[in-house]
């Protein structure tokens, strides 16, 4: 636990740039990636400006939230990993109850606001995203199990489901459909990740899959996980009636993700070599597969 007394002393641009850090905007744009196409494809048309511009800041609020309460509750662990020991916690950067209530307090503005300027519906979909990544992923699943990340990762599918009610005040199957997409890409998306990264999670005690099992045992999960979710993105043509367009592209970018996936996991078969899997092509084709195929789901209406 940090205290206030060992919070480095730092001038109010850093004080503020470790707040921010806290909300790991990175993981925030993916998000938003999630969730305004999908308000243009609810809308099949350009929606409102100010009612992007309101869902935007909501759920950029919504989600910094839960990744400030993230940083609270793996401050232990962060400091042990590479890839996270630079986050303002380990660093000193903020204190623990000054985090602790920066992430409470972003989740009662955020809701608020998504309540009186959205919906209050799409405003509970973000609390309840919020609560099942701090309370599901973070306190319960991510210390206990190697498939935390295929459960846990449902809180990153909520923004389907935001973007679509903050339209239309309703939930349908096209989102869920949707939800189904980056749920199923989660796992790859993030193994991949893991690979990399797999003596971090091991010297910090957490059970990610890529830290517990062989290569070839992650490789070909993420396979298998890779098929489901292009199969997934088909079924948007026709649950919601999605023209040439948008099925084109979904078809494109699977064939693209499955070759990536099988090289994958070509390399892993017989080698723990990080040099050799090269897990990292994968993981930045990843963010480019959703984000396209997103993009597509929001165009695809105004070519029709």
């Amino acid at each position: 636990m940090v205290t206030s007394s060992q919070v480095r002393r730092s001038g109010p641009v850093d004080v503020l740039n470790a707040y921010v850090a806290l909300m790991k905007p990175r993981i925030i744009e993916l998000l938003l990636l999630t969730t305004v196409p999908v308000m243009f494809l609810a809308a099949r048309d350009v929606p409102s400006f100010w009612l992007i511009v309101a869902t935007v800041v909501g759920g950029t609020l919504s989600a910094g939230s839960a990744n400030a309460l993230n940083c609270v509750f793996d401050a232990d662990i962060d400091q042990k990993m590479r890839r996270t020991s630079r986050r303002p916690l380990p660093r000193h950067g903020v204190s623990t109850a000054g985090a602790l209530w920066f992430g409470l307090a972003l989740a009662v503005v955020s809701t608020l606001w998504l309540g009186l300027l959205v919906n209050w519906l799409s405003a509970g979909l973000a609390l309840a995203a919020n609560v099942f990544y701090v309370v599901g992923y973070t306190m319960l699943l991510k210390r206990r199990t190697p498939q935390n990340i295929v459960w846990g990762g449902a809180a990153g599918c909520f923004p389907a489901l935001i973007g679509w009610t903050a339209v239309t005040n309703e939930l349908a199957w096209p989102p869920v459909v949707l939800f189904l997409v980056v749920f199923f890409w989660t796992p790859p998306h993030f193994w991949s990740l893991g690979l990399r990264y797999r003596d971090d999670y091991s010297a910090a005690g957490v059970p990610m899959l890529p830290s517990v099992a062989s290569a070839a045992t992650v490789s070909r999960q993420i396979v298998v996980y890779s098929w489901v979710m292009v199969a997934t993105s088909l079924a948007l043509w026709p649950v919601a009636g999605m023209g040439w367009f948008y099925t084109g592209v979904a078809i494109l970018l699977g064939i693209v993700f499955l070759v990536e996936a099988y090289d994958l996991r070509s390399r892993a078969k017989d080698t723990e070599e990080l040099s050799v899997i090269k897990p990292m092509r994968l993981f930045h084709f990843s963010n480019a597969y959703l984000a396209l195929l997103f993009v597509a789901a929001a165009v695809d209406p105004f070519l029709r």
